[in-house]
C-alpha cells in the first residue's frame, strides 16, 4: 500500500474551484437545455423543425362546404396560431382593421397583430359569425381591444360604414388589410356566370378600392396598407380565369398606390400566398376532386397553414419594414 500524499493547499483550492466551475457549468447546461425545452414547448411556432413535416400533408379528405365556409368545419382544421403564436410588442398600440378576419389568413393575421400588442376591428359575413366570435374572443385573450363588423364588401355603402364604425370603436387607424376573396373554380371562362363573374370582381377589386378610398383620411405618417394577392397573378391556372385577373390587380394596387402615397408617409405592399389550407378552397375555390392533393404540388410537399403566413403581414405593418413599400412578398411552398 502506497503511503498518501497531503495536497497542497493552492493545488486543493484550484482543483475545488475546477471543480465548482464544472459543476456550474453542467448545470447551467442543464437549465439552459430546460429552459430550451420550455421555450420550444411555449412557442412551437419557432422551435427548428422540418417545414415539409411540420404540418398536415395530403391526402386530406374529401370535402365541400357551402359559401362562405368556416374553417372550424374542415378537416383538418386550419392552424390560424391559436396556440403557437408568441407576440414580442411589435405593434404595441396600433390600430388594424382585416377584412375576412373571421378564418383564414386574415384569421391568423388578426391573432398575430393582437398578440403583437394591436387592437383589432375584423370584418366578415353575417354567416361566418361563429369563427367570427372565436376570434374577437382570442384577440380579447390577448388583452386588446376586439371589434366585430359583419357585412359585405360587395356593397359600396357598407364599406364606408365599415370604415367608419372600425375607426369610431378603435379610436383611429393605423393598418388596414384588405384580405377578403371570392374564388370559385371554373373549367373554363364559358362556365362562369355574369353573377360569380361581378362577384369576384366586386370583393377582390371594388372593395379594395372602396375600403381604402374611405380609410385614407384617418392614415396617418407611419400607416401601413396591406392587400393579400396571390401566386397566381403570375402563374395563373386554367381553372382560376377570373380570380387570377383579380389577383394580377392586386399587386397593381400595391405598386401604384405606393407610389401615390410615400410622400404622406403611407407604405402599401402586397402579400401573394401560394396554396394555403383555408375555407377558401373547399367552398368550390378549387373542383372538390382536387382537395385530397390540395398542395401536394410544392416543393414542400403540403399546403401551407395560416399562421405560417401571418408573421410576413406583421413584419410589413410595423415599423421594422420601413423601407418596404410598392412591394410583392411571396410565400408559396416552392
Amino acid at each position: 500500500m502506497t503511503e498518501e500524499t497531503p495536497q497542497d493547499p493552492a493545488r486543493r483550492k484550484l482543483m475545488g474551484g475546477v471543480a465548482g466551475g464544472l459543476a456550474a457549468v453542467g448545470f447551467a447546461g442543464a437549465a439552459h437545455a430546460q429552459q430550451s425545452d420550455q421555450a420550444a414547448e411555449a412557442a412551437p411556432l419557432t422551435r427548428m423543425r422540418d417545414p415539409q413535416t411540420a404540418y398536415p400533408q395530403p391526402p386530406f379528405p374529401k370535402q365541400q362546404q357551402e359559401w362562405p365556409g368556416l374553417a372550424s368545419e374542415m378537416d383538418p382544421v386550419p392552424d390560424h396560431g391559436e396556440e403557437t403564436y408568441r407576440g414580442s410588442n411589435r405593434l404595441e398600440g396600433r390600430r388594424a382593421l382585416i377584412t375576412g378576419g373571421d378564418s383564414g389568413i386574415g384569421r391568423a393575421v388578426a391573432i398575430a397583430f393582437a398578440r403583437e400588442g394591436a387592437d383589432v376591428a375584423i370584418n366578415y359575413l353575417p354567416a361566418e359569425e361563429q369563427d367570427a366570435q372565436q376570434v374577437v374572443a382570442l384577440i380579447e385573450e390577448a388583452g386588446r381591444r376586439a371589434v366585430a363588423i359583419p357585412g359585405d364588401i360587395t356593397d359600396r355603402d357598407f364599406c364606408q360604414d365599415l370604415v367608419q364604425r372600425a375607426v369610431e370603436s378603435l379610436g383611429g387607424l393605423d393598418i388596414l388589410v384588405n384580405n377578403a376573396g371570392f374564388q370559385q373554380s371554373a373549367p373554363s371562362i364559358e362556365d362562369i356566370s355574369d353573377e360569380t363573374f361581378d362577384q369576384t370582381m366586386k370583393t377582390n377589386i371594388y372593395a379594395p378600392f372602396r375600403i381604402t378610398k374611405a380609410a385614407l383620411p384617418h392614415l396617418e405618417p407611419g400607416a401601413s396598407i396591406i392587400i393579400t394577392a396571390s401566386v397566381v397573378a403570375e402563374q395563373p391556372p386554367e381553372n382560376l380565369f377570373d380570380y387570377s385577373q383579380t389577383k394580377a390587380a392586386n399587386v397593381i394596387y400595391a405598386q401604384v398606390l405606393a407610389k401615390q402615397l410615400a410622400s404622406r408617409g403611407i407604405r402599401v405592399n402586397a402579400v401573394a400566398p401560394g396554396p394555403f389550407w383555408t375555407p377558401l378552397q373547399v367552398v368550390g375555390g378549387q373542383p372538390a376532386d382536387a382537395i385530397p392533393q390540395f398542395g401536394s404540388s410544392t416543393a414542400m410537399g403540403r399546403p401551407g397553414q395560416p399562421v405560417e403566413i401571418a408573421p410576413l403581414y406583421v413584419l410589413l405593418a410595423s415599423a421594422e419594414s420601413s423601407y418596404s413599400t410598392g412591394e410583392l412578398f411571396e410565400a408559396t411552398g416552392g
